[in-house]
């Protein structure tokens, strides 16, 4: 099975191109792949396959071999890796993804920059899931930790996100806080947990816990959870860069409907899996 790597700011995937190469287990799959000791290392495995409402359908498996339902740094990549396996040649495609079709656009083709129409973001715990009253906003709610409470605010980008502000997220324990958030009976599907300092009002550092992941280098859903979060609550305007630790992503959210992330998509190298799947 022939395979491409990947990485949106080293949020790095595992894509095949399914239209040649059928997945019949990608749970399973996403596990042996994405093992960074015995397999190719990734922190997702990623589909791309016919889609009978868009242009392509895109599958998100995360590395423990639970499925997203769709990945902002991932769509990056889908156009550069749609064209260059000859599916299509297309500057702009429609996805086809678990949380609804996402839109895409290179805009910088020798930088390798796409604009991503993210949506637009939900607010209401019903939407996060959360607990709680499903009609309600959890802006700036308190979460009861083993040892005390954090407070931060819930949002869906299709795929849901607890984003806590903090004074310095350069030197938060992100793995003791993250998987205690990402595991907390609040979420019933689990959740991303964001942690981030506003710099000024057109600059915030975020760093990150995926769900079914762990520590990455960046998220692109998540940074548009942190920008949507830091905007409600009066922090930031609404063109936002995003530091994480692979990089930085641009946020707009220009009118508090469609939110759009741009960003590079970098492709690493390409091989084949021998192994039976």
């Amino acid at each position: 099975m022939q395979f491409t790597k990947y990485n949106g700011l080293g949020n790095d995937f595992v894509f095949v191109n399914t239209f040649k190469h059928p997945v019949q287990d990608p749970f399973r799959a996403a596990k042996i792949l994405c093992d960074r000791r015995r397999g190719v290392g990734a922190d997702g495995l990623i589909l791309i396959g016919p889609s009978a409402v868009n242009d392509v359908r895109m599958r998100v498996i995360n590395a423990d071999g639970s499925e997203a339902q769709m990945c902002g740094n991932a769509s990056r990549c889908v156009p550069f890796f749609v064209r260059e396996q000859g599916i299509l040649d297309k500057s702009e495609l429609t996805l086809e993804t678990l949380a609804g079709p996402i839109f895409t656009k290179i805009v910088d083709n020798s930088n390798r920059l796409v604009t991503v129409d993210m949506g637009i973001p939900r607010l209401l715990r019903g939407q996060i899931p959360m607990t709680g009253d499903p009609a309600e906003c959890a802006i700036d709610i308190p979460l009861q930790m083993p040892a005390e409470v954090v407070y931060g605010t819930a949002v869906s980008m299709g795929n849901p996100h607890f984003v806590m502000f903090g004074p310095d997220a350069e030197h938060v324990p992100v793995e003791v806080y993250g998987p205690q958030v990402e595991n907390h009976p609040m979420f019933p599907q689990k959740t991303n947990v964001e942690f981030v300092t506003v710099l000024d009002k057109n600059t915030v550092r975020m760093r990150v816990w995926e769900r079914g992941a762990g520590i990455t280098q960046a998220c692109g859903t998540g940074a548009c959870a942190s920008v949507v979060a830091a905007v409600i609550s009066g922090k930031t305007n609404r063109h936002v860069t995003v530091k994480l630790d692979g990089g930085a992503l641009q946020i707009d959210w220009p009118e508090q409907t469609h939110i759009f992330m741009t960003g590079p998509a970098e492709k690493t190298f390409t091989g084949i899996w021998e192994k039976p799947l």
